[in-house]
């Protein structure tokens, strides 16, 4: 290393030193007025977590009572944080919880004030770390890494237990915290629902810790069976980041389904090879909370989407992450779900006319003056086979139900590794366009789509939606070159215009 490498290594550190000696220790009574006007309302007056909001949040809040800090890198054993892990989860918020991060509300004098306050509730104002994470030296990421990894992974069921042969937390187990809260094992390919980040040095210290009060073991703790050293815990850390999902995440600028179009007949099965030709689009789901009975603790959280048309009809590709197949009547479904299980389900929803305007119906079951029309696949039960129905809406309180066979609405389903993926398909064009939405190429139609989680007692107005989104039946690539012929002649014919007119305004010369 350089003189002047070092040099600067030391002024960073000077820097930083500074700057944590200028922070001050927390106060706790100022601390407790922020409590009081940032946190009671899911916290609970008395820190523990029984807020007036507790029952509509999922995960609940923290019970700061109990002492279980569950993001942290002190030592497995040792309950006690450094105070740095509460300032990131306070700063930075929770993800996948109704934690919001209050980084742009509260000055770092404030976050350590507030912390000073919180270890009060379980009696750890004067208590101090006795141990810390060892991280040894760190693995770089790696194609034999990565597979050291997977081997650990699998071996011996030590984390597919839980988070399922391809991680995402689809084996079928009914876990619940110390609390007696159904808890879910992540999906480990969704790090965007990771509590702290999906970088390999936290998921590192998620294995080496656990997580407290929960059913997630530390794989530092000696006297485990299933053990890892600090090498083997790098190994896995990197296995972990890798099962990330690259393609089927939600991009805020993509709000447009762009079905492709095919020659010949369209796949009708989920697994069908063409259905690589689709370019996928990934949306959030959230609870619905419009309209009784309302849902606020929902399991599913994206969809992703694909379509492809040819001359006569369209299809959807819909897919979604789902932790448990729900069968009603099937005895191994119903022992790890919640007490009122139902079908799993999905729907989408199109106006039955096309706007003119940027004027679309209302997102959740249209309105009296712009009806929508649903169309819902459900899983079936141990009696009943997989269905697909068709409703009419004007709102919630005015819904008509149809035939989906009269106008030849089919679908198709398959769940595997913790994954539903449905085809649904229907005719461009139907025999009534006052009833049905009759499919155009190359205009912009909205859509939007639900989804139920039966495992999760979800089923009529309990469900997760999408707001409006728009689905593009892309004109064949034969078209393109005809249609930028036009586009070009047009504006050359407007420029020779706007020519021909400026001239005519030019004073003559003799």
């Amino acid at each position: 290393m350089s003189d002047w490498c070092g040099k600067l290594i030391i002024c960073l550190g000077l820097v930083l030193w500074a700057a944590a000696a200028l922070a001050e220790p927390g106060d706790a009574d100022k601390g407790a007025e922020i409590y009081a006007k940032r946190c009671v309302l899911c916290h609970g007056e008395d820190g523990d977590g029984l807020g007036p909001a507790t029952e509509r949040l999922n995960p609940p809040p923290r019970d700061f009572t109990l002492g279980q800090y569950k993001i942290k890198t002190t030592g497995f054993d040792d309950i006690v944080p450094n105070d740095d892990d509460l300032f990131r989860m306070i700063n930075d918020g929770m993800p996948g919880t109704a934690m919001p991060g209050w980084g742009d509300m509260l000055s770092e004098q404030d976050i350590r004030d507030l912390i000073a306050h919180l270890k009060i509730f379980a009696g750890l104002e004067e208590e101090v770390p006795s141990e810390q994470v060892d991280y040894g030296t760190q693995v770089a990421s790696s194609p034999e890494s990565i597979a050291k990894g997977k081997q650990l992974f699998h071996e011996g069921d030590r984390c597919s237990e839980c988070h399922g042969e391809n991680g995402k937390g689809d084996a079928v187990k009914g876990l619940k915290d110390d609390s007696g809260f159904r808890t879910w094992p992540r999906n480990l390919t969704k790090p965007w629902t990771f509590r702290a980040s999906n970088d390999q040095k936290d998921i590192y210290t998620r294995i080496s810790t656990g997580i407290a009060g929960t059913q997630m073991p530390s794989f530092a703790d000696p006297v485990s069976k299933k053990k890892l050293e600090p090498e083997e815990r790098w190994h896995v850390a990197n296995y972990v980041n890798s099962l990330a999902k690259v393609e089927e995440v939600v991009r805020p600028e993509n709000t447009v389904v762009k079905a492709g179009k095919l020659e010949g007949d369209l796949p009708e099965a989920p697994d069908d090879e063409r259905w690589k030709s689709a370019e996928p689009t990934s949306f959030f789901l959230v609870p619905q909370i419009i309209a009784a009975e309302r849902h606020f603790t929902p399991s599913n959280d994206t969809i992703t989407v694909r379509a492809l048309y040819n001359d006569e009809e369209v299809a959807f590709l819909l897919e979604w992450d789902d932790r448990t197949k729900s069968t009603p009547g099937d005895e191994k479904a119903e022992k790890i779900a919640d007490e009122n299980i139902a079908e799993d389900a999905i729907a989408i929803q199109l106006p039955v006319k096309l706007p003119e305007g940027a004027e679309k119906p209302y997102f959740a079951m249209g309105d009296a003056a712009h009806p929508v029309n649903v169309w819902q696949w459900k899983s079936g039960t141990t009696e009943a086979p997989a269905s697909i129905t068709l409703v009419n809406s004007r709102g919630v309180e005015d819904i008509e139900n149809r035939e989906a066979a009269d106008i030849g609405i089919r679908a198709q389903g398959g769940y595997e590794s913790g994954t539903w993926r449905v085809v649904v398909r229907r005719a461009l064009t139907t025999a009534d366009p006052e009833q049905d939405i009759q499919f155009v190429e190359g205009a912009f139609i909205p859509i939007a789509f639900a989804a139920w989680d039966g495992s999760n007692s979800e089923s009529g107005t309990r469900h997760t939606l999408t707001t409006w989104y728009w689905l593009l039946l892309k004109p064949a690539a034969g078209n393109t070159p005809l249609l930028a012929a036009l586009a070009a002649f047009v504006l050359v014919l407007l420029a020779e215009l706007w020519w021909a007119r400026s001239a005519s305004r030019k004073p003559r010369t003799v």
